[in-house]
């Protein structure tokens, strides 16, 4: 065996290992896509999400190993249309290609889920397992079949998708389109204005950008396996990190400047949404751009997820929480027509039309296009039909408004003993006592002294600036002020907050903003006292500072030892 050989062997054994090692990062995807999904809707929809992006890939691992990666891969492919499925899966447990399965396994479960997120917060969950189990067995598996089975009759004209801008994502946000019309929009989308009669499109905030900003980085992270678990040398594979970088960039910051100077700030969800697109749009031609085209690609894709976003939600009103059409969809088939512009001829693939290749290439890859859009249109068309008029996709109103957690799960909340969260500190955190079995009255033996029975007892409400929290707090521990309690909670006053937009939708009415509670009881400190410690801290001359609520209590008990009324509130030194 020569040296030459021996190199070649290592290679191959190297690149095989990284290909397995690609399909594990694609896996990961899935974990973004929950994440970005979740955090993008509403909590009460987040355990809903999670379950579908699990399915996914359960159902979709079923599915694809009794059917459809014979449909995809299948040796004997009739007219490059579709493989045969055999047994080999089964009977020849030792010789067959399961890195290839376990590969194109991944890449299924992919497609499959980026509907969920389109379809988000009002479908029947059983419906979507059905439209889950056909993507996977039969609609993904033909059509990604004619582009990557080495038999299909687009890869043999000439096609030329390297990782799934086509394959994946065009049609996963195609499916997602159809999906997301025949649904129809969430309860309180869109209203009719009275005066023209137009639709017109109200902003449903998701409940965690921290989550959803995780899952785009996590997504990202996944690309690189996505676009580069099929190379096969390390030049090539350098080259598509080096696009997969480049795209999602560009885009990203094109998407920034671009909602800037539209909107006059720059849009957090919408630039996280860019970099997904970038990443979709260089997918297919990550192999064989340079780093101008990919740049080009990036740039393009930055201003086409911002205008396909708006054109989606308040043109067409469709409603789409997430943004996946105009991630996935309009993005995959500019991913797929860049081949055709921007290619430089590397890894045998035709020249685009920028690098003087002519419209060959471009042609090729249109044809390609439209033949797999007419294809998921139509399957997608037939089977969502074929569940709305037998299952039924949607869930009723009633459980839409209740959330699907609790209706379709029967899960209270994804998150556990979920309220509204108190500032805490340190030196606040109480263990919680232990519980008693005596009576009440023989609990803690302490007597009862009354000392000022005339004194007065006077609620002091306080909603301000959470920034201004350890201020007051020390303000009113140091005029003898130390029992309160505190909340976070949303609101405005008669000003209604500011006016602000998600994802360029203008969120009308009352715009309530993060805001503390401090509730305390007083008896013994003066009221104006409080009052007017609290107005010094609080005020900054600028709306927002804050109001300050005064009530009469009638009487106040403490629970431990039966005291009343001036006594209730104070310490055990002050008795």
């Amino acid at each position: 065996m020569t040296m030459e050989s021996i190199i070649e062997a290592v290679d191959g054994e190297l690149f095989g290992v990284w290909f397995l090692i690609g399909a594990a990062l694609v896996f990961f995807m899935q974990c973004g896509f929950a994440m970005v999904e979740s955090g993008f809707t509403r909590a009460k929809n987040a355990g809903n999400i999670i379950m579908k992006n699990l399915m996914d890939f359960c159902i979709g691992a079923v599915m694809f190993i009794l059917l459809g990666f014979g449909l995809m891969m299948g040796e004997e492919c009739l007219g490059g249309l579709v493989g045969m499925p055999t047994l080999g899966v089964f009977t020849d447990y030792q010789n067959f290609d399961w890195s290839n399965f376990v590969f194109n396994l991944v890449f299924c479960a992919t497609a499959a889920t980026i509907v969920s997120g389109a379809m988000a917060e009002r479908t029947k969950f059983s419906s979507y397992c059905i439209y889950s189990a056909v993507i996977s067995a039969v609609v993904y598996p033909i059509e990604a079949g004619w582009i990557w089975n080495p038999n299909g009759w687009l890869v043999t004209r000439g096609f030329h998708d390297f990782a799934g801008s086509t394959a994946i994502h065009m049609v996963g946000g195609i499916a997602a389109f159809i999906g997301a019309i025949m649904l129809g929009p969430r309860i309180g989308k869109y209203k009719v204005d009275k005066k023209t009669g137009k639709k017109i499109a109200k902003a449903i905030p998701g409940h965690n950008l921290t989550i959803g900003a995780l899952g785009v980085f996590i997504l990202w992270f996944g690309w690189y396996g996505f676009n580069g678990a099929a190379a096969t040398s390390v030049d090539s594979l350098a080259s598509i990190f080096v696009t997969t970088t480049l795209a999602p960039s560009i885009a990203t910051c094109v998407t920034m400047i671009f909602t800037w100077i539209k909107d006059g700030k720059p849009d957090v969800s919408m630039s996280l949404n860019a970099s997904l697109a970038g990443l979709v749009a260089v997918t297919a031609p990550c192999d064989c751009v340079d780093a101008l085209g990919s740049i080009l690609i990036g740039a393009v894709s930055g201003i086409l997820v911002v205008v396909a976003v708006e054109v989606i939600d308040k043109k067409l009103h469709v409603d789409d929480p997430v943004g996946a059409v105009a991630v996935h969809m309009v993005n995959g088939i500019w991913g797929t027509i860049a081949v055709g512009l921007f290619s430089t001829g590397a890894n045998d693939v035709g020249k685009g039309l920028f690098y003087g290749g002519g419209f060959k290439q471009l042609g090729i890859q249109l044809m390609g296009f439209a033949a797999v859009a007419a294809w998921t249109v139509v399957t997608m068309l037939i089977v969502f039909t074929l569940i709305k008029k037998t299952n039924g996709l949607r869930v009723s109103a009633e459980e839409e408004i209740k959330g699907l957690d609790a209706t379709e799960h029967n899960l209270p909340s994804a998150y556990a003993d979920f309220m509204p969260a108190a500032y805490t500190s340190a030196s606040a955190v109480v263990p919680a006592a232990p519980a008693v079995s005596a009576p009440v009255e023989k609990a803690v033996p302490v007597e009862t002294y009354t000392t000022n029975t005339d004194a007065k007892l006077t609620k002091v409400v306080m909603i301000f600036n959470p920034a201004r929290f350890e201020e007051i707090k020390n303000a009113m521990n140091s005029i003898g002020v130390t029992g309160m309690t505190v909340t976070n909670v949303m609101g405005c006053g008669t000003q209604k907050g500011h006016i602000r937009k998600y994802r360029g939708v203008e969120i009308e009415e009352m715009n309530l903003n993060p805001k503390m509670k401090l509730e305390m009881v007083v008896s013994a400190v003066p009221v104006n006292k409080v009052v007017d410690t609290a107005r010094k801290v609080l005020y900054t001359g600028n709306i927002g500072d804050g109001k300050i609520f005064i009530y009469d209590v009638e009487d106040v008990v403490k629970v431990r030892t039966g005291e009343c009324g001036y006594d209730a509130l104070q310490g055990e030194d002050d008795v």
